[in-house]
């Protein structure tokens, strides 16, 4: 079948308007799939900003919960006496404060020069952890006075007491009814241990 130049002149508009309307349905398919594939990378930007923002909040989350550890480690070990240097003097008052407050008759100690027990690796540096051996050489009426000795020893404070090792014998002294006689003595060995931080000294 042929066409007529009339029938060709009447179909030429239908025509460019189809091909303009392909051509514009064409641009606005492509014009979508760019704003789709746009979205999906705006889409993408966001997940991996929420991603990193929610890995944040964990990581400060933790920070927090560590830094409230350490603070609590800090208050007990503060509560034990346990950080600084050592307190000799406070050390001599407590003795001389449960010597005459339990009445014991005879009490004598020596201290021995404070030594390096263990280093912790800690941040931002180490922790020293340090002890002196009290030697305590105690006359006793019964074997209470020892129990009560060393429970007012460690309520007194100023260090952190970690008896180790106490021997208990017999003075072999009869009773007299005159006065209290000592039946019993104690050979105690007592670390006053203290905790210092190596970059405060």
């Amino acid at each position: 079948m042929r066409l007529t130049r009339g029938e060709l002149k009447q179909l030429a508009g239908p025509v460019v308007v189809g091909l303009v309307l392909t051509l514009g349905g064409a641009a606005l398919v492509w014009s979508t799939g760019e704003a789709l594939r746009s979205g999906q990378r705006h889409f993408a930007a966001a997940q991996a900003e929420r991603r990193q923002n929610t890995e944040r909040l964990a990581r400060i989350a933790e920070e927090e919960r560590e830094v409230k550890e350490k603070i609590d480690l800090y208050q007990r070990l503060k509560q034990l006496h346990i950080l600084g240097e050592e307190r000799r003097l406070e050390w001599a008052d407590a003795m001389a404060r449960i010597r005459k407050e339990r009445e014991l008759l005879d009490l004598r100690y020596t201290v021995e020069r404070q030594r390096l027990l263990t280093s912790v690796a800690a941040r931002p540096g180490n922790i020293d952890f340090y002890a002196s051996t009290m030697k305590v050489d105690l006359a006793l009426l019964h074997e209470e006075d020892l129990l009560r000795f060393l429970a007012d020893l460690r309520e007194s404070g100023n260090a952190y007491y970690a008896v180790r090792k106490c021997g208990l014998m017999r003075t072999g002294q009869a009773v007299s009814g005159a006065g209290m006689t000592p039946r019993l003595r104690a050979d105690c060995e007592i670390d006053l241990i203290t905790l210092v931080d190596p970059a405060k000294k």
